[in-house]
């Protein structure tokens, strides 16, 4: 009887997300200002915990088609919950395409997510052969996750890195790419006889910090790849003195990293070789990673400057907002004496990097990228969905436990569908709360 109150409980929440979602996106009551065609894909499916899937998707980041018809979804969400009542795979096979939703078998599921995929392979095509890109269109396309082998281009055009106007783009990432080398030379490749004290302790730091980036990752122990990291820090923190190096831009860098090594090594980064490469071509990637951090910084710079204020701002209003949200957890941690410092703080550091897979984390950056100057903002709502995530266990936690449960979150079997909740949820608040008159008052 437990089981079936569960199950009830999980259908009706499941149906109420569908709703409120569906009636977002058809522009009902939607405060502020809402790019609806950008998000139409990542709220599609609130029911993303079942681990019958595991990881049976590739990085095309599958489900999230633009052709999804909401009402037949919600329709469809139904059906299946009456039909199936105990069997949360079926309530999850609905969001995949409307050819799955009588289908039992997870390879069908799989095959309709390819088919999905190449009509948005499509529509990222047509977008990029024109003679001028529309970055606001490539924004909507891109928030719902890129095709992995489109992601460099992709975002290189997303930070203004690279120029929208196709005849100019090569020139001017050779130009930028030069200058990278200008800078290396000038202030990387010098005997520390040439470096003040404060350089000397600051290259020392992320040569420290190199080998501990990502350990999970055996890629980023090579030696090799960790001298190109210590490059780009450290070139970095030279050309911004207001900040310099702060542990955790280090995280930062490595998803550009793996996106812009993809366009010249295949297969599993766990296999992949950095010293396959010529000195050109690592070079290139360096740079690109360089211009590209550049450029995702300079909309956070107050994150990374003396005392962090930008990232205690946020802390400050992820506070507010889950006390919104979810008034009982925010209530019980606040009487555990839980202070959200003591664990949002890494989360806006290093942008969830340290918290979900690695396999996960590019296909969560193309919505950070695709958020554009609007980001810092947004992440309040993303941390807020993923921390919700474990409500209900969140309040069975004493203090001890909460600050252990917090730093060793279990997400390693996550897969994509677990993080395009989290987006969704998102999403479905962003669109709820935000420009609210009364919301989140510093």
């Amino acid at each position: 009887m437990k089981n079936s109150d569960n199950n009830s409980s999980l259908d009706s929440r499941i149906n109420q997300t569908l709703k409120n979602v569906q009636g977002l996106l058809k522009g009902r009551s939607i405060p502020g200002k809402v790019l609806l065609t950008r998000r139409a894909d990542p709220p599609e499916d609130p029911s993303l915990r079942s681990s019958t899937f595991g990881r049976s998707f590739s990085e095309n980041d599958a489900g999230t088609s633009d052709q999804m018809d909401m009402s037949k979804e919600a329709e469809a969400q139904g059906t299946s919950k009456q039909q199936n009542n105990n069997m949360t795979t079926n309530k999850l096979k609905p969001t995949n395409s409307n050819v799955e939703i009588t289908s039992k078998e997870v390879q069908k599921s799989v095959m309709g997510a390819r088919a999905t995929d190449s009509a948005r392979v499509m529509k990222f095509t047509k977008e990029l052969s024109g003679s001028t890109v529309t970055l606001e269109k490539l924004r909507e396309l891109a928030w719902s996750g890129v095709p992995p082998y489109m992601r460099p281009n992709i975002w290189r055009l997303l930070l203004g890195y690279a120029s929208p106007n196709s005849d100019r783009r090569e020139g001017v990432l050779r130009r930028k790419r030069l200058e990278y080398l200008d800078c290396v030379a000038q202030f990387y490749d010098i005997p520390d006889t040439e470096r003040s004290d404060d350089e000397i302790n600051m290259l020392r730091q992320i040569s420290v910090d190199c080998p501990r980036t990502v350990p999970d990752v055996i890629f980023f122990q090579q030696e090799q790849v960790q001298k190109s990291l210590e490059r780009i820090l450290y070139t970095w923190a030279i050309r911004h003195p207001a900040s310099g190096y702060v542990q955790g831009i280090n995280d930062l860098a490595t998803p550009f990293l793996v996106v812009f090594l993809s366009e010249h090594l295949e297969g599993d980064i766990h296999k992949w070789s950095i010293s396959d490469l010529s000195p050109d071509k690592i070079s290139n990637v360096e740079a690109d990673c360089y211009w590209c951090l550049s450029k995702l910084l300079d909309g956070m710079q107050d994150h990374y400057t003396f005392a962090q204020p930008g990232i205690q701002r946020l802390v400050f209003k992820l506070k507010e907002l889950v006390n919104r949200i979810d008034e009982p957890v925010s209530r019980h941690m606040e009487e555990q004496g839980l202070e959200f410092l003591q664990f949002a703080f890494r989360w806006f550091n290093c942008l969830l990097i340290r918290e979900i897979p690695f396999h996960l984390v590019t296909r969560l950056w193309d919505t950070y990228l695709a958020e554009g100057d609007a980001l810092p903002d947004f992440l309040i709502y993303i941390f807020a969905s993923f921390l919700l995530t474990w409500s209900e266990e969140l309040q069975k936690l004493d203090f001890q436990e909460l600050v252990m449960f917090l730093q060793h979150l279990p997400t390693q079997n996550w897969t994509h569908q677990e993080l395009e909740m989290v987006l969704s949820r998102a999403f479905m608040w962003h669109s709820m709360f935000n420009n609210s008159p009364s919301h989140l008052a510093s």
